[in-house]
């Protein structure tokens, strides 16, 4: 999903940042050690796994616990310098043995959501585990088997604490992952503040949107414009893609898998970067011009002083303040730009756009269709 690593964002200090490890590495090496109990032997304390680049991170039990037919372990997550809502949660798997012949079965333990839409890479009706977190788990389970001679008929469930409570900070809902959040990982490590996560999970929005038969999605750079929109065109929760800084990554996902209809919605601000042509409206990554906004002044008739005014202006809302005491529409002519772009971006894709450019308040300023 996710939804991303589970994560909440908020600015990512200049500092360097420690990285951490996925929910789908804890639960792997949850799993290790459980099955490793299981099977006659110790708790393994540290726990090594291997990751799909080939790293082995080791990973100090915080629980363990067995019966005749079943084992526990569970690992504190360390999502290092990342605002993840996971980090410091338990990830537990209790590993029991299956009848023969059944193979390895998933189940979705307490905090563990279920899919409940299509369109995800984990059918409806499953529990919220990815694939690679699944791949880990089968690869360590048919391993330990092999090497004690018994057939992997195994039963995994995972359970994360508090999980249905963090969910809720999440974009799981969104999704139709209820009760709890997803066990995910690509690669087992946890990037601060990544883009790909924030991207991905955009997309696998858009994948849910298209499966459950929606025509038309919003693309909002904050809450705020968001709720404007939605309001605007009543729109369920599911068609509200999270699109944040990343224009591109919104627009570019819906060239090659279309949805009929994109509301793109924002702020005077970032959506006069997008209307500049930059695709990424992040503060670290894009700037306001001063020139293209006088220059979009000019073609509305404001004369020299208030030219000279917007160049000298130290933020885009001082622009709009300046403009709109004028009378000058600089949103209007800031919307039907940043349309511009997405259309150009989507390169012919079937997909209607329009723009809603808003205040700090929600009120719309201007709407280019």
């Amino acid at each position: 999903m996710n939804a991303g690593e589970n994560e909440i964002r908020i600015e990512k200090p200049a500092t360097a940042l420690r990285r951490g490890w996925t929910t789908g590495a804890c639960a792997t090496a949850a799993t290790k050690a459980a099955l490793t109990a299981l099977l006659g032997g110790d708790f393994p304390d540290p726990v090594t796994i291997v990751l799909p680049k080939g790293e082995r991170p080791d990973f100090a039990l915080a629980r363990e616990d067995r019966g005749e037919d079943w084992a526990m372990a569970g690992v504190v997550k360390d999502a290092g310098d990342d605002p993840d809502v996971t980090h410091g949660a338990l990830v537990s798997a209790r590993i029991h043995r299956l009848a023969a012949g059944t193979g390895i079965v998933f189940k979705a333990g307490e905090g563990v959501g279920t899919v409940t839409k299509a369109g995800l890479p984990i059918g409806v009706g499953e529990p919220a585990i990815n694939p690679v977190p699944r791949r880990m788990m089968s690869e360590v389970v048919n391993e330990l088997c092999a090497s004690s001679g018994v057939a992997p008929d195994i039963g995994i469930e995972i359970s994360i604490e508090n999980g249905a409570e963090l969910a809720e900070k999440t974009w799981n809902p969104r999704l139709g992952i209820v009760g709890g959040l997803s066990v995910l990982g690509t690669t087992g490590v946890v990037h601060p503040f990544s883009c790909s996560a924030w991207i991905h999970s955009i997309h696998r929005g858009i994948d849910v949107a298209r499966a459950e038969g929606l025509e038309h999605v919003l693309g909002a750079t904050g809450s705020t414009s968001e709720k404007t929109a939605q309001a605007f065109y009543d729109l369920p929760d599911i068609a509200c893609l999270d699109m944040g800084d990343f224009a591109g990554g919104l627009l570019k996902y819906l060239r090659t898998h279309p949805v009929p209809r994109l509301t793109i919605a924002g702020g005077f601000a970032k959506l006069t970067k997008l209307a500049q042509g930059a695709l990424d409206l992040h503060s670290g990554r894009s700037q306001v011009d001063m020139r293209w906004l006088a220059d979009r002044a000019s073609r509305l008739g404001a004369p020299p002083d208030l030219i000279n005014r917007i160049l000298e202006a130290n933020t885009a809302l001082e622009v709009l303040q300046i403009t709109s005491s004028e009378g000058l529409d600089l949103p209007a002519q800031i919307a039907t730009a940043a349309r511009a772009t997405a259309i150009e971006t989507l390169r012919g894709a079937a997909v209607e756009v329009d723009v809603m450019v808003t205040d700090r308040s929600g009120t719309l300023l201007a709407h280019a269709r």
